[in-house]
């Protein structure tokens, strides 16, 4: 059982940043994939970006260039760097682990956290 918490959620500005982190309960190297996805009011979940096996990642066209996401092996963290952020960035974010090597459908992660709200607006 992997225990996955989110924090680091708020209220900003547009064109502020924030940093999401994700706390995991077991060690780094036992977790093949890490996810953050989003979810708006009245729209489905969806993928923000991914960190892969052997630590690529890939991104949403509606964040990349803007998001980034690193890890921390020795806090058993994953963060996700949300910088320029628009009011359509506003939505509850969660973190996901999978034992996929790679995976970007929600349906291959076995873990999520409970979510971090972000709110984008003046």
């Amino acid at each position: 059982q992997v225990h996955l918490v989110e924090s680091g959620g708020g209220l900003v500005q547009p064109g502020g940043s924030l940093r999401l982190s994700c706390a995991v309960s077991l060690s780094m190297h036992s977790i093949n994939t890490m996810g953050w996805y989003r979810q708006a009011p009245g729209k489905q979940r969806e993928l923000v970006g991914v960190m892969a096996s052997g630590g690529s990642t890939n991104y949403a066209d509606s964040v990349k260039g803007r998001f980034s996401i690193s890890k921390d092996d020795f806090k058993n963290a994953i963060y996700l760097h949300a910088n320029s952020l628009k009011p359509e960035d506003t939505a509850v974010y969660y973190c996901a682990a999978g034992s996929p090597r790679y995976a970007d459908h929600a349906h291959e992660y076995d873990y999520w956290g409970q979510g971090t709200q972000v709110t984008v607006s003046s």
